[in-house]
């Protein structure tokens, strides 16, 4: 329903009255809407006594335009235009029109592996973008669904039913060592492996995790000399000192892994860990009110493309 001349008016009458302003023929507008020229007919006749107008008069064989008609011709299409764009579903955005900020959640590995490229793309394609990065002391909570984040990516283990999720990429954990340490030198072993000073990432402190179950089962136990709430600053610490840590990689083609980008940034060596460690499977999540979008769904296009092209 839609206002007309002070009336509420049948949406249908104000496309039927589009079509016959444009054809100025009732047999083609009928044509145009799919209906019979006497149900257009009969439609002509209710604008006509709406409108106080008869709009459309004989010319000889022709039908021709009253000035009222004239009047009404562009206000009636762009309002037909503006209707058919409010009822099209998901419509794409140009991302060159885009102007807006999103907000991202992502453990500082991802942050960091991420944003060259993301940022690479966002200014080629949508310069009035930007992009904001969340910590992951927002993890767990309600903050995709209370909307102060639009996006979370990493390790989706904990987030609401109603959630959106992707998976982007699986991850396997590889050692990061200074170039030079004594480990590049000969083939990395298990018991060389435990026998290393390690330092660990973990928000919550956690000293254990998957590579000492492995090393358990070969009655090893790994020496643990620091526990850092940071990836980035246990790399940069391996990086520095004859301490070790993990750092994911891609599990399919770690040459042209953003992480591993981020490990030989800061100086590390990459050394493949001689057990059998579960992968790491990396995804993206978001509320179902950002899925239709467009926006929001080239954000998403934007996180695969940052995730699987080579470094821009």
């Amino acid at each position: 329903m839609v206002l007309m001349n002070g009336h509420i008016t049948d949406a249908n009458l104000i496309i039927a009255l589009d079509a016959l302003l444009a054809e100025q023929s009732v047999t083609r507008a009928a044509e145009r809407l799919h209906t019979s020229p006497a149900a257009m007919s009969r439609t002509l006749g209710r604008l006509r006594r709406l409108l106080g107008d008869p709009l459309l008069v004989r010319a000889g064989q022709a039908m021709v335009p009253t000035p009222r008609a004239q009047e009404l011709r562009e206000e009636v299409a762009a309002v037909v235009r503006r209707f058919n764009a409010l009822l099209t579903p998901g419509a794409d955005v140009d991302p060159t029109t885009l102007r807006r900020t999103f907000g991202l959640q992502a453990a500082d590995v991802v942050s960091a592996a991420l944003m060259p490229r993301l940022l690479t793309i966002t200014a080629r394609e949508a310069p009035g973008v930007s992009v904001r990065f969340r910590d992951e002391e927002l993890e767990g909570s309600a903050a995709l669904r209370e909307g102060r984040i639009d996006l979370e990516i990493g390790v989706l283990d904990h987030i609401d039913p109603e959630t959106r999720a992707e998976p982007l990429t699986t991850l396997h954990m590889s050692l990061g060592v200074r170039k030079g340490h004594a480990l590049t030198r000969q083939p990395l072993t298990p018991a060389r492996l435990a026998a290393a000073s390690h330092v660990i990432a973990s928000r919550r402190g956690r000293v254990t995790g998957p590579i000492d179950t492995a090393l358990a089962g070969l009655d090893l136990r790994r020496s643990v000399a620091a526990v850092l709430p940071s990836h980035l600053a246990a790399m940069t610490l391996a990086a520095r000192t004859d301490l070790v840590c993990l750092v994911p990689v891609s599990a399919t083609d770690a040459g042209s892994c953003p992480f591993a980008d981020v490990a030989v940034t800061l100086g590390l060596h990459l050394i493949e860990i001689p057990l059998a460690l579960p992968p790491v499977e990396i995804g993206m999540a978001w509320h179902p009110r950002h899925s239709a979008d467009g926006g929001h769904r080239w954000l998403r296009s934007v996180v695969r493309r940052a995730l699987s092209l080579p470094p821009p």
